[in-house]
């Protein structure tokens, strides 16, 4: 089987920059500018903050594009492990992309409502703080629908990593487990409104995330391993 370094690490670099984008768009700014129980206070955050808002965007737009060569790099990698396994790692998670981009236009419509265009002079400062709640609402709800592919194609993945033979089982292992607790995930928040009250919902992605993470600093740093038949 023969396996290139030099595709290996660009995979990895593509990894690497989802990583980047994904924590800096998907938890970091969130984090500083949401308050979900006073939407008074998350519309003053974006307000004062617009920059960091479009940046947030902007990064989130970047982390989406960069999934797209992510998975046509992995299947000249894997191809040769499992033809059929690399297909549907790159169907499930090429998937994921438009439903993602189509969740952002959620956040572009809270520009829109922060901006104080003349068409919403109608509206008291209360209903914008609402319609602004309501698109970060339905911004996370095309995310949840997103996690359904990001939960899928894990496996796939995970097996192909687990049977390669040139990158370590622990990853293809974690990346497999991890699969299963994100579908799992996604399906209990659909299920139940309360989920995050629950302490399995700190937990359940782990895996994932350590799969992920430990996958894509092996491949940007390490490579791969070659067989000694192919250094013959």
């Amino acid at each position: 089987m023969e396996a290139n370094k030099k595709t290996a690490r660009l995979a990895g670099f593509f990894y690497f920059l989802i990583a980047i984008t994904g924590l800096f768009s998907l938890m970091y700014v969130p984090s500083l500018l949401i308050v979900w129980e006073n939407p008074a206070e998350t519309v003053e955050n974006i307000k004062s903050s617009e920059f960091l808002f479009r940046m947030e965007i902007l990064s989130e737009l970047l982390c989406y594009l960069f999934f797209i060569p992510l998975p046509l790099i992995l299947y000249q990698l894997f191809k040769n492990t499992n033809k059929t396994q690399a297909v549907l790692m790159v169907v499930l998670s090429i998937i994921s992309v438009p439903v993602s981009l189509n969740a952002v236009v959620c956040k572009l419509d809270i520009l829109s409502l922060i901006r104080g265009a003349e068409y919403l002079n109608v509206l008291t400062p209360e209903e914008i703080q609402a319609q602004v709640m309501l698109s970060f609402k339905s911004y996370y709800s095309g995310i949840l629908t997103a996690q359904m592919f990001w939960s899928l194609w894990l496996f796939p993945f995970g097996y192909l990593v687990f049977k390669s033979g040139f990158l370590p089982k622990i990853l293809g292992f974690f990346l497999m487990v991890g699969s299963c607790g994100y579908f799992i995930d996604f399906i209990t928040r659909i299920l139940c409104p309360d989920y995050n009250q629950f302490w399995i919902s700190d937990y359940i992605t782990i895996p994932a995330s350590i799969g992920e993470l430990g996958t894509c600093l092996w491949l940007l740093i390490m490579g791969i391993k070659t067989p000694v038949a192919d250094k013959e």
